[in-house]
């Protein structure tokens, strides 16, 4: 069977998903700085509880990677506790961050989206087989981290002055 090399070794549904999923942060942060009160208010309430999900998401991956890895690997994650630990502290950060006040909880999502993609760095490494794959994952999760991390950022900071 021949071998079919490619640039990024990602199936095209995953990377079309992933980029889509930039959608919501990207309009929403728009409508934060374009739109009138109060939509601007929705616009602001829905960032938060987009980036809220989406950090969720990517801490809930290390738990199914895990779950995946458990009988295919000779390092047993069932063991290391912090990846567990690790996998549920987004969800609590994202939790947090749909209480507090609106601009901070933007600019709590953008960091813990930014943390979550160094310590990825280090953690993917177990969940991949095809190291060609985890780069070009890493690689677009660094694309997908700047692009909602500075959408969130914008919207934070919009919504300081505006309100300021």
């Amino acid at each position: 069977m021949p071998t079919i090399k490619s640039e990024m070794p990602l199936p095209t549904i995953v990377r079309i998903l992933g980029y889509a999923g930039l959608m919501p942060f990207i309009g929403l942060a728009f409508m934060v700085q374009l739109a009138d009160s109060p939509n601007d208010l929705i616009a602001l309430e829905s960032l938060v509880a987009y980036g809220a999900v989406i950090v969720s998401f990517l801490g809930a991956l290390h738990w199914g990677a895990c779950f995946k890895t458990l009988s295919e690997s000779t390092h047993n994650r069932w063991l290391d506790h912090s990846v567990w630990i690790w996998g549920i502290m987004p969800a609590l950060i994202a939790w947090l961050a749909i209480h507090i006040f609106i601009p901070l909880a933007l600019l709590l999502l953008a960091a813990t989206l930014v943390v979550q993609r160094v310590i990825d760095q280090n953690t993917y490494r177990y969940y991949f087989t095809n190291q060609d794959a985890a780069s070009a994952f890493l690689k677009m999760r660094t694309h997908l981290t700047v692009v909602a991390a500075l959408c969130l950022i914008w919207a934070g900071l919009t919504s300081l002055v505006r309100n300021a």
